[in-house]
């Protein structure tokens, strides 16, 4: 929906979203299959909303409560500055809105895989097992915060960012929620790191495979996974973060406990960690290899992934204006963000004539630890149906690539994309 639309109307909801957005507030099963019958999605919702008996009583995860009781909204935030996707599960940034390096935990992109949780940090576990540690072991928030402490700006982004683009530039259409340039946000960090955690349970030197499961149980696999190489897991900047500038972590990015994994797509930072499981043979799960895979002519399959399991992410620059924008003649200044995995960004570029030429933008700002970097120019703007493109390099030379490959669920889009802006 638009950021001008009201709240789904109970006519707009189908039974299973419905069904995923009350239990994660409580509801029960019977109880929902009643309510149901006697007054359909209307009746459901006015229980979750107007009734204490109903939420916080039960619900899929250990320790689980709600305080959102005010509409029947997949997330606690204001919806209002995103771009909300008609998939429920995604609220895309809005680039114009933000200045400054830091995004703002209000403006800060969320994508889940069912409905956001509340969780109760004093009952909150996480459980640390596997046949590649020596001591099992199950934590808790306090002992997850008095361990030590380590602070990081890092940018955040869900791999299907620009997705849309395969449609729009290539005619391609790529499945999955279309995604603009907003699915990204740069936060500071406060955490204890994960290679401490595992130490702790007294990790194996044969150790493969750290496996990261959410207690989102309405996800995919009863809680959505995503598979760490154990190099990964125990770099010391792979954090159980438990605070974003300055907060206590945000019920809708994850509260009590979320990973960070610098430079990973969004899908390895697991939100609302429950389970850590470490293995010491490679653990194959929906999300590397059929779902969080890249999937087409030019990525073979590995091991027993229908294609490339997604990692990384890559080298991505966009502009902070709206899509499409409008701007009066004249001089203006424009501004974005580029960002590159665990690099430092070095130069920007951007062309007004479709790439036949390049002018170089000035970066603005520190790039502290895992920063995206912010960039400015000025460009003069003549009337008509124009476009600016961008391209970002990074310190060790890497460069956005001029084509990107297809592949079935859109991720990793990175080629220069020419902003459309209208000047009348």
């Amino acid at each position: 929906m638009s950021e001008s639309e009201p709240e789904p109307a109970a006519a707009q909801w189908d039974e299973e979203s419905l069904w995923q957005l009350v239990s994660a507030r409580g509801m029960g099963r019977r109880q929902f299959l009643r309510l149901m019958m006697v007054g359909g999605a209307a009746a459901v919702i006015a229980a979750c909303n107007g009734a204490d008996s109903t939420v916080g009583t039960s619900g899929p995860a250990s320790g689980q409560t709600s305080s959102n009781t005010s509409s029947a909204s997949p997330w606690f935030k204001d919806t209002t500055p995103f771009l909300a996707h008609d998939d429920k599960r995604s609220l895309e940034a809005r680039l114009e809105k933000m200045q400054g390096l830091i995004t703002p935990n209000r403006l800060f992109f969320v994508r889940n895989n069912s409905v956001s949780l509340a969780l109760d940090a004093s009952n909150w576990r996480l459980s640390v097992e596997g046949d590649g540690v020596d001591e099992p072991m199950e934590l808790t928030y306090d002992d997850i915060r008095g361990l030590p402490s380590r602070t990081m700006t890092s940018y955040l982004e869900c791999a299907g960012n620009h997705r849309a683009m395969f449609d729009l530039l290539k005619g391609q259409r790529a499945s999955g929620t279309q995604w603009m340039t907003g699915g990204v946000g740069n936060g500071e960090w406060v955490g204890a790191s994960l290679a401490d955690v595992l130490t702790l349970a007294g990790i194996h030197a044969s150790a493969v495979s750290v496996l990261l499961i959410g207690l989102d149980e309405m996800s995919p696999e009863e809680g959505f996974r995503y598979v760490m190489p154990v190099e990964k897991a125990m770099h010391r900047d792979t954090l159980l973060a438990y605070a974003l500038n300055g907060e206590i972590l945000p019920k809708d990015h994850g509260f009590p406990v979320r990973v960070i994994a610098p430079g990973w797509v969004g899908s390895a930072n697991i939100k609302w960690l429950g389970r850590v499981v470490v293995s010491s043979e490679q653990t194959w799960t929906r999300n590397n290899t059929t779902s969080y895979t890249l999937i087409g002519d030019d990525y073979p399959p590995e091991g027993e992934s229908k294609g490339r399991p997604v990692t990384m992410q890559v080298i991505k620059s966009a502009l902070s204006l709206p899509w499409p924008a409008e701007l009066a003649p004249g001089r203006h200044r424009i501004n974005g963000y580029a960002h590159s995995p665990l690099r430092a960004i070095e130069r920007v570029e951007w062309s007004a004539d479709s790439g036949r030429t390049w002018n170089d933008a000035t970066l603005s700002g520190s790039q502290k630890d895992y920063s995206w970097a912010r960039f400015e120019f000025v460009w003069d703007a003549e009337p008509g149906e124009r476009s600016i493109m961008t391209r970002a390099t990074d310190v060790a030379g890497d460069t956005q690539p001029d084509s990107v490959p297809f592949n079935e669920k859109g991720y990793l889009f990175n080629q220069p994309v020419p902003h459309p802006i209208r000047v009348s």
